[in-house]
C-alpha cells in the first residue's frame, strides 16, 4: 500500500478508461502501478508528463485500492491536455493530500449531503463511504442540484439513488428547456432543503459545489437552525502545490490543501473571502 513519506514522489499510473460525462467534463479511470489508498475528501495531484499537474479529489470509492477515478472539468491549459488523454496513456499521481470527512463522527447521527455542479465528484466518493456505514447512521439524506439536465454529472447513477431503500434523495435543476427532459424538481438546490425530516439541532450537513451554491446552502442551513459546528464544506478553490508551499489556497490562516479541503464552517466563517 502506498505510504506518502515523500510528498513529491510520483506514482506511475495508466489511464484504463475515459468517460465523457458532459461536453466539458470527463472521468478518467486510473490504475496506479502500486495499490493506492485515500480517505474520502482527500485529493491527489495528477501529473501529465511534460505538461504539468493539477489537484483533483477522486470521485471513486475509497474502498478500492487498485483503481481510482477523477472527474475533471476542462477549464485551462493542464485540464485541456488531460481531456486529450486516451486509454493506455501514462500519467502520474501524487498524494493523497489534505484532510478527509470525519466519518467516525457521523456514525449514530443524521447526515445530509448536498452536491452541486462539478462538486458531485467528491460527493460521489463520500456517498460510497457513507453507504458502507449506512447501518451505523441514523439517517442519510442526499440533495443534488445542477444548472440543467444535460450538465448533471453521474445522472443515471444519481437517479438510481432515488430508488435506493432507506435513502432520502431529491434532485433538482435550475431550469428545463424541453418538457420530458427531466422528471424531478426544478429550482435552485436551496429550494429542496425545506423538507428535511431530521433533527436540525443535531444533524450534520456536508456541502460541496461551486462557491456561490455553497454560500447560499450554508445560509439556508443556518436559517434552518443547523449548528455551525455541524456544517462541513469542501473548499477546493485555488489549490495548486498540494502541500501548503505556494500559498494560492490560503483561507485566512489556513491552507485549503494542507488544513482542508474539508473544513467545519465555524472554523473558517470569519474569513471574508471564503466564497470568492
Amino acid at each position: 500500500m502506498h505510504n506518502i513519506l515523500n510528498p513529491y514522489a510520483v506514482i506511475k499510473t495508466k489511464v484504463v478508461q475515459v468517460i465523457t460525462e458532459t461536453p466539458t467534463i470527463k472521468t478518467l479511470c486510473l490504475r496506479p502501478e502500486i495499490p493506492f489508498s485515500f480517505k474520502t475528501g482527500q485529493f491527489i495531484e495528477l501529473t501529465v508528463p511534460g505538461i504539468g499537474e493539477a489537484p483533483f479529489t477522486p470521485s471513486s470509492d475509497p474502498a478500492r485500492h487498485d483503481e481510482i477515478e477523477v472527474t475533471i472539468m476542462r477549464v485551462g491549459r493542464v485540464t485541456e491536455k488531460i481531456h486529450q488523454l486516451k486509454k493506455n496513456d501514462a500519467v502520474g499521481i501524487r498524494g493523497p493530500f489534505g484532510s478527509g470527512y470525519p466519518l467516525e463522527l457521523f456514525k449514530g447521527n443524521e447526515v445530509v449531503v448536498v452536491g452541486g455542479g462539478c462538486g458531485f465528484a467528491p460527493v460521489r466518493s463520500l456517498m460510497y463511504s457513507l453507504f458502507a456505514i449506512s447501518s451505523e447512521l441514523k439517517k442519510l439524506v442526499f440533495r443534488g442540484g445542477c444548472k440543467n439536465p444535460h450538465e448533471f454529472l453521474y445522472k443515471q447513477e444519481l437517479i438510481g439513488w432515488t430508488k435506493q431503500k432507506g435513502l432520502d434523495v431529491r434532485l433538482t435543476v435550475d431550469k428545463v428547456e424541453k418538457k420530458g427532459d427531466w422528471n424531478y424538481d426544478v429550482g435552485l438546490v436551496t429550494t429542496i432543503l425545506d423538507d428535511l425530516k431530521v433533527d436540525k439541532s443535531k444533524a450534520f450537513a456536508i456541502i460541496c459545489g461551486p462557491p456561490i451554491m455553497m454560500k447560499f446552502c450554508t445560509k439556508k442551513f443556518l436559517e434552518l437552525k443547523f449548528k455551525e459546528k455541524n456544517l462541513y464544506l469542501s473548499m477546493e478553490k485555488n489549490m495548486s502545490c498540494g502541500i501548503g508551499k505556494c500559498g494560492h489556497c490560503r483561507i485566512g490562516r489556513y491552507y485549503a490543501c494542507k488544513d482542508g479541503p474539508v473544513f467545519r464552517y465555524d472554523t473558517i466563517k470569519n474569513n471574508e473571502d471564503i466564497w470568492e
